[in-house]
């Protein structure tokens, strides 16, 4: 034991730590030990191989009779103190609530690196915010929110105007169903962030822990933020992975962001324990030289930042060989994605295809869809009113129901191939029909000009007011974003609200 201790040096505090927890009578588990202590699994298991223990089940600890001989070894001052422990008594109920909200969510996703964080450390979060910053009024952009911190900062800051931009449709959907105000909007970070999720105070992001992962999602929340906004990101490597925070903090360094603070060991996981399921939570402030910064990053940005699945860092996509795109008998007008350099069409990046729209009128389409960007699928389809787009890429998923109003389609072996419909006769399906054939424009505004238009043509005035009021109360989520940007489930549910528009026409507005 004092052999291990010795050699951890100045570093031995956090066994000393676990040493301390293990003799104090209480049985411990081994996550539970890593996540108190913020220790990796490897040292604790090496700290627990020198220790005579007493097991019950999975549990242990150091019988008390053999405690006394440790105690010029045990660590005398509490870890480094936590900056909101002391409010946390105050917020039972929401912590209650929290518990039960975390219990409840989709499943972390492993390809997306998803480790959920304790309802504990999601409070403390919204706590910090609220301790350091003025929340009232203030607008708040979470950079993905699979811990859904989104949630705890409404329950206990009703008054901030929170944003989550995430590319899982299963958490945005969680989110949305609890009501509590929270906009959500769909994004793959590696492609855009979204145009409604931009003019933001502030910034909270819990990205992939590798370098790339951490230099997106950060500079995407620098993307969301006003001139003298704040990000706060949790990060964390684990004592064993120096090397690894240094070139994290790197890619930090790179986007020429000040760190206002770093509070050690602020964040704990289910899960993680190679880095003792805890991370740091950094402020970071940008400077007049972020932005530039910024833009030249993302400029450069490749699709593999995670650690596991087909966009892990070490399985960098190469892009699908010549024989096998499929286009030899579809002669595209235009190419989305990465092509072969020997075809000659004109050709557009996928990140630009969803940002705005193409300048040309291209009958013909073909888009490469690298593996692990095969949620962007819906979005491509809405993003042209081609006439027929393929789409080549493995294991393409499912079209939404709703994509059905503009397209048929047929799949073959790695081929999607989307024809477009006729108009319709049917006036809510034209309404429809025009909010999806508009796919860069906001929402709201085009359902707002298509009701005006369908009231024209059955001799009714609509006014925009009116027409406005109309669809607030049929979808009042639809305010300022675009169909790219919308949730599937919001998507999904749009037939339903057009119709109860269109009905309304008739029977409020004769």
């Amino acid at each position: 034991m004092e052999r291990l201790l010795r050699e951890a040096g100045a570093d031995s505090r956090r066994l000393r730590h676990a040493l301390t927890l293990l003799c104090d009578g209480q049985w411990w588990r081994l996550a539970g030990l890593v996540r108190e202590t913020a220790t990796s699994r490897r040292t604790i298991e090496a700290l627990l191989r020198e220790l005579p223990l007493e097991r019950s089940g999975d549990a242990f600890r150091v019988p008390l009779a053999r405690t006394p001989a440790y105690q010029d070894l045990f660590a005398v001052a509490p870890p480094p103190e936590d900056p909101v422990a002391h409010l946390l008594p105050h917020y039972s109920d929401a912590l209650d609530r929290l518990s039960a909200l975390i219990a409840g969510a989709p499943r972390a996703r492993h390809v997306l690196d998803h480790v959920a964080a304790t309802p504990e450390t999601v409070l403390r979060r919204a706590l910090l915010l609220g301790a350091r910053f003025w929340l009232p009024g203030a607008r708040l952009l979470c950079v993905g929110d699979h811990d859904l911190t989104s949630l705890a900062v409404k329950l206990v800051h009703p008054e901030t105007e929170v944003t989550v931009a995430d590319i899982d449709e299963r958490i945005l959907a969680y989110i949305d169903d609890q009501e509590l105000g929270v906009r959500t909007r769909w994004a793959d970070l590696r492609l855009g962030l979204p145009a409604s999720a931009r003019g933001h105070d502030l910034a909270l992001t819990d990205p992939p822990y590798t370098p790339e992962g951490v230099g997106l999602f950060v500079a995407r929340a620098v993307e969301g933020l006003k001139d003298d906004g704040r990000v706060l990101l949790a990060y964390g490597a684990g004592e064993r992975m120096p090397m690894l925070a240094f070139k994290v903090q790197q890619a930090l360094a790179d986007l020429n962001l000040a760190y206002e603070a770093i509070y050690p060991d602020f964040n704990r996981y289910f899960g993680a324990e190679a880095i003792g399921s805890a991370a740091d939570l950094y402020i970071l402030r940008p400077t007049s030289k972020t932005r530039p910064a910024v833009t030249s990053r993302l400029s450069r940005q490749a699709t593999a930042i995670y650690t596991q699945g087909p966009q892990a860092i070490e399985n960098a996509h190469k892009g699908i060989s010549a024989p096998e795109r499929g286009i030899s008998d579809f002669e595209p007008d235009l190419l989305v994605g990465e092509w072969p350099k020997e075809l000659t069409q004109p050709r557009v990046k996928v990140s630009t295809w969803l940002a705005k729209p193409y300048a040309a009128a291209p009958g013909r389409v073909a888009v490469a869809l690298p593996p692990g960007l095969e949620a962007a699928l819906p979005r491509l389809l809405l993003a042209t009113r081609a006439s027929h787009v393929r789409v080549l890429g493995a294991d393409l998923p499912p079209l939404p129901g709703v994509l059905s109003a503009v397209y048929t389609t047929s799949a073959g072996e790695d081929t999607l191939d989307a024809v477009r419909l006729p108009q319709p006769g049917d006036t809510a399906a034209r309404v429809l029909r025009r909010i999806l054939d508009n796919g860069h424009a906001k929402l709201a505004n085009t359902w707002r000009e298509a009701l005006i238009a369908a009231a024209r043509e059955q001799g009714t005035t609509l006014t925009k007011n009116d027409a406005r009021a109309l669809i607030r109360e049929a979808a009042p989520w639809s305010e300022e974003l675009t169909p790219l940007e919308a949730p599937l489930h919001r998507l999904s549910s749009l037939p339903e609200a057009v119709a109860t528009t269109v009905t309304s026409l008739t029977t409020t507005f004769p």
